[in-house]
């Protein structure tokens, strides 16, 4: 469920430190409903991840489209990327957090930030945007937890601006929605809610 861009300003992230020159795009309520100690099962599940292989066959064309028209037009060369078009969030870290690496995509183009109890970031970067997805575990009415994932982006220019806006009914009224059904969908078959998962 789409929710509140307060719903992520307002909390204490550390990844606020990290992007006062990014805008928030998008912010989720995952349907993750867990305990305090599932916060690792919900970033290892994030971290293999696959979109190309959705169970939503509409978002596995888009992703491959998009793969395909990246490629020719340049879009997601590395010289468009992080240490390349742009530096890497991770030079902005504080030492505490340079200790803490998240994990290694299996397949989506991220790279982990940093990774703490309760909170997770990664970053993307092509010619068209820098962008953070940022993870949080955060209490819900009920008196467990449930995942909370922010988008964060700088858009390169008209190009990005442009690009960004042309997508987003297609991110709000088909990927998200898949996006949310599988996370759900893939969380009750690892046994989330469980409490046995840790970051440690």
């Amino acid at each position: 469920m789409r929710i509140a861009s307060s719903e992520h300003t307002s909390r204490p992230w550390r990844i606020h430190e990290l992007t006062p020159d990014f805008r928030v795009e998008d912010v989720w309520a995952l349907p993750t409903p867990g305990g305090p100690d599932d916060f690792g099962r919900l970033v290892a599940q994030m971290a293999a991840g696959d979109p190309e292989r959705s169970s939503s066959r509409i978002v596995g064309a888009l992703w491959s489209i998009r793969w395909k028209i990246g490629g020719l037009l340049g879009w997601d060369a590395d010289a468009a990327g992080v240490g390349g078009r742009v530096p890497s969030l991770r030079e902005r870290l504080p030492a505490d957090l340079r200790e803490r690496p998240g994990p290694v995509f299996a397949r989506l183009p991220f790279r982990s930030l940093y990774l703490l109890d309760r909170e997770w970031a990664a970053e993307i970067a092509n010619r068209t945007m820098h962008g953070v997805m940022h993870v949080g575990w955060v209490p819900d009415p009920t008196g467990g937890y449930r995942g909370q994932m922010a988008v964060l982006v700088k858009p390169n220019g008209r190009l990005g601006s442009a690009y960004m806006a042309g997508i987003k009914p297609i991110r709000d009224l088909v990927v998200y929605p898949a996006l949310m059904r599988q996370t759900e969908r893939r969380w009750r078959r690892s046994g989330g809610g469980s409490g046995t998962a840790s970051v440690q």
